[in-house]
């Protein structure tokens, strides 16, 4: 049996699940490769649950945490309405092919859809072609104002100080 729900972090069973596929997903080439560090795991369902604009999807098979999905909620200046930003996706590997990621994006679009929002919004890497496909089949595509300009690129710049990186040694 397949469940799609959205998790309350202030229950431990999801907390607990979000931190296991979190763990697995960045363990994964696609996630970086290294797990979460101690602090991370420790500290990340708390700091989840105290913004409202978290929005965390898990997927469980036969009670199984089987998927992830973290989203954010942003704002469109260009739309002047709210927009749901999907930071994390992930399906455990044994799970992959059954289609959770789809059931997975369902629910983040019925969350944005009670938001009021525009769209959604996600980042995926370039080698990551299964992701990309399975995108694509939900009806996602590259980011471009004017084509001319071509497609929007994600960048981002590190801040902290050296405690900060300390506790996020694997960011």
């Amino acid at each position: 049996m397949i469940e799609i729900i959205e998790a309350d972090l202030n229950v431990p069973a999801h907390a607990k699940a979000m931190v296991q596929l979190m763990d697995e997903y960045a363990l994964d080439p696609m996630g970086g490769g290294n797990g979460l560090s101690d602090y991370v795991k420790a500290h990340l369902p708390a700091e989840l649950a105290k913004r409202k604009a978290a929005h965390v999807i898990l997927a469980f098979v036969d009670t199984q945490p089987t998927g992830l999905v973290v989203c954010l909620e942003g704002f469109s200046t260009f739309a002047c309405q709210p927009l749901l930003n999907i930071h994390d996706v992930m399906v455990a590997t044994p799970y992959r092919g059954m289609g959770l990621s789809k059931l997975l994006l369902q629910k983040a679009e019925a969350i944005a859809i009670s938001l009021g929002c525009c769209k959604l919004t996600l980042e995926v890497l370039e080698g990551n072609q299964v992701a990309q496909a399975a995108y694509r089949a939900c009806g996602f595509s590259g980011y471009e104002l004017n084509p001319q300009m071509g497609k929007a690129l994600f960048w981002e710049k590190k801040l902290g100080t050296v405690i900060d990186e300390a506790k996020h040694s694997n960011s």
